[in-house]
């Protein structure tokens, strides 16, 4: 009996000691919300870049890309002669100033591509709220040109927040929504994947990607997308952001990891 009741305990200890080292292998992803910075009608041009730099270096994902001199334009510094965006953004396309080429730049990115570069960026109103686009923007200005981006130019029921907005967690981005095709369109997923009939062949098909990633494989690829690069796309290794633990929800998250482990 005694000894019977021993052989269960040491089962039900070793199976707790199992998945506790199991849970202590997955990766922790840390968030880190931007500072908040209240930007009311006397905002000034410093100010809304400073709070564009902390998006550009944080929540929007910028330098996943840009600064490489490989996936897309170098924007702090130069390119090809022609000095840091601020410098050059005004001479991109005839007719459009600075301010309105790097708006299009950012919420039309296909309307205008640079040569020599890919179609790869997503429509950034997608994850970033109208502040923290024109906050983006008028950092970008600051570098080599003039801030014209000003208060006026913010929607009204945006200025009450810098650091929060869609990437800010709390709500997730889509409104929120547990919907996964909603998650995929907002999170501009299919700029780069393809699923079924929709986007793009520049990262791995994901049509089937539950046939060859567990879960827990789906999500180490969403909240750490550098852990590990699929054969055949190490040229576009680091190319995903790695904002989406501070993104989405947490119900979002599973909502997606669920959806994309099913298609077999």
């Amino acid at each position: 009996m005694w000894a019977t009741n021993l052989k269960i305990l040491g089962v039900v200890l070793g199976t707790l000691a199992l998945y506790t080292l199991i849970a202590n292998k997955i990766p922790q992803v840390q968030s880190e919300v931007p500072r908040a910075l209240t930007l009311g009608a006397d905002v000034t041009p410093e100010q809304l870049a400073q709070a564009g730099e902390q998006v550009f270096a944080g929540i929007g994902g910028c330098t996943t890309c840009h600064g490489l001199g490989t996936r897309a334009p170098n924007l702090l510094t130069d390119e090809k002669g022609q000095g840091p965006i601020g410098a050059r953004c005004g001479k991109r396309e005839p007719g459009k100033d600075c301010k309105a080429y790097l708006y299009e730049a950012l919420t039309r990115p296909g309307a205008f591509v640079v040569p020599g570069y890919e179609p790869i960026m997503p429509d950034m109103t997608r994850t970033l709220s109208p502040q923290q686009i024109w906050a983006v923007i008028a950092y970008l200005e600051s570098q080599g040109g003039a801030i014209t981006v000003t208060a006026s130019d913010i929607p009204a029921e945006s200025k009450s927040t810098a650091g929060g907005g869609p990437g800010n967690g709390a709500t997730g981005i889509a409104g929120g929504s547990r919907d996964p095709m909603a998650i995929v369109h907002a999170a501009g997923c299919i700029g780069c994947h393809k699923i079924g009939t929709e986007g793009a062949a520049v990262g791995p098909d994901l049509t089937h990607v539950g046939a060859r990633l567990t879960a827990a494989g789906i999500r180490e690829a969403i909240l750490l997308p550098d852990a590990k690069v699929t054969k055949g796309f190490e040229k576009f290794a680091g190319i995903m952001p790695k904002t989406f633990g501070d993104q989405l929800t947490a119900n979002q998250l599973e909502a997606l990891i669920r959806f994309l482990a099913a298609h077999k």
